[in-house]
């Protein structure tokens, strides 16, 4: 078996010749294009990567937000501390003590307030109202009344009380 003989031939080796470097450019065409998308796509995948991770991390933040929101939220609606202040002592001429005593005692009377709902608290109110009024103090073998003279219903219960002689 013979190979005939094209290469004598010019049009047939132009041909060859013609096919060899085509080859070559169009392989050289490919590798150009494939090179540029395969770089585009690098590109985009590192950006959508960037991407992800920050929004991986805005979640987080928010939901650490949201919980910490949460959890304000929860010791917003409930009775954190009850504050009791007598405002007319100095008229009896009470000593500092008495008074602190006296807060002190309404304050333990009252304290089953704490942690309790601030609605369930409101309902509550006048009920609140007659435990401090009904129960009568005794300061320096004397007895006194307490009368709530204001209520501020909140975290923080505040009752302001005046004291006068229980007759």
């Amino acid at each position: 078996m013979r190979i005939p003989p094209y290469y004598r031939r010019p049009s047939w080796q132009r041909f060859f010749a013609g096919m060899a470097i085509g080859g070559a450019i169009s392989w050289c065409i490919f590798l150009y294009i494939f090179g540029v998308w395969q770089e585009e796509n690098a590109k985009l995948i590192r950006k959508q990567q960037n991407e992800i991770t920050e929004l991986n991390n805005d979640i987080k933040i928010w939901q650490e937000d949201y919980k910490e929101l949460n959890k304000q939220n929860l010791e917003k609606i409930t009775v954190q501390k009850i504050k009791i202040k007598i405002l007319n002592g100095e008229r009896y001429k009470l000593d500092d003590l008495s008074i602190f005593e006296k807060e002190e005692e309404v304050r333990d009377d009252i304290k089953m307030v704490l942690a309790k709902d601030l609605e369930e608290v409101a309902k509550n109110k006048d009920l609140i109202k007659k435990i401090i009024e009904n129960k009568p103090i005794k300061i320096n073998d004397k007895r006194y009344k307490l009368t709530v003279k204001e209520m501020t219903i909140f975290t923080t219960l505040t009752i302001q009380l005046e004291i006068q002689f229980d007759s």
